[in-house]
């Protein structure tokens, strides 16, 4: 089937690759000094305790009906950073991450938890995502058709090298990219398992899809939480590893002011 008629019968696959859209990012056409280092953290607690304790400055707010998702500029040894928590799911974090970019980010690190398809993967264990299997929407407005997104090895290898400096264990593997929680079947989880993927998450196809389209850097940080396995879902207190989502913001961080050196 010619990609005409192909995109006709799935129009998930009609890709545009027109840069500009009739709403644009900054459609306020804002002109904020903006740093160009920027951390996405997906951590509420996180955020709110570092804006507390670094004297952080509010440079632009992001409205939705859920709440508002304020970016925030910090000093670290000397460097200008962006940071903001970002909303769950594709749409909300490729939209958040779009925005930022927009008002000058060049160099992004986003931090995140993640289901593992593997039970002996133990919580709070860190995982570096190298490629994402496409199974939300969101990255095929930004890219054209494709199973699997590549993360820019440079940028992968930035992250690799933090993690090594400050003596964290770590795996490098692809990761499941789904738009659908309670859609995640047996029969997926260990075919995606089969084809190299520990994780199961619900952004980084699209942030990393979002970053080719608009030539910035980027790579991601994710910790392993809930299990994600064959009539064994096991939460295992994911969302309660304070120490582990503190640490592991810490780290996106230094990593992300490494960027551009």
């Amino acid at each position: 089937m010619n990609p005409k008629k192909l995109a006709e019968r799935f129009p998930i696959l009609d890709f545009d690759p027109l840069s500009e859209a009739i709403l644009r990012p900054n459609h306020e056409g804002l002109e904020i000094d903006f740093p160009s280092h920027l951390v996405l953290c997906f951590f509420r607690e996180v955020i709110e305790k570092v804006v507390a304790e670094n004297n952080a400055r509010e440079l632009y707010t992001v409205r939705s009906e859920i709440k508002p998702f304020p970016f925030y500029e910090i000093e670290v040894e000397g460097k200008r950073l962006a940071i903001t928590q970002l909303g769950v799911g594709a749409p909300m974090a490729a939209m958040q991450m779009e925005i930022g970019v927009a008002l000058g980010a060049r160099y992004v690190v986003a931090c995140g938890g993640c289901g593992v398809l593997d039970r002996e993967i133990a919580c709070g264990h860190i995982l570096l995502p190298t490629s994402a299997f496409r199974e939300e929407g969101c990255s095929y407005h930004y890219l054209p058709p494709s199973a699997e997104v590549e993360l820019d090895e440079k940028m992968v290898g930035i992250l690799e090298d933090t993690l090594k400096k400050n003596g964290v264990d770590y795996l490098r593997t692809k990761t499941w990219t789904t738009d659908a929680a309670y859609r995640e079947t047996e029969r997926k989880a260990a075919a995606y398992l089969a084809r190299g993927c520990l994780a199961v998450e619900m952004e980084v196809a699209a942030l990393a899809a979002v970053a080719k389209f608009r030539g910035v850097d980027f790579a991601q940080y994710l910790y392993a939480g809930d299990a994600v396995v064959a009539k064994q879902w096991d939460k295992r207190g994911w969302t309660d590893r304070t120490e582990i989502r503190e640490n592991l913001f810490w780290l996106s961080v230094e990593a992300c002011l490494k960027m551009g050196e």
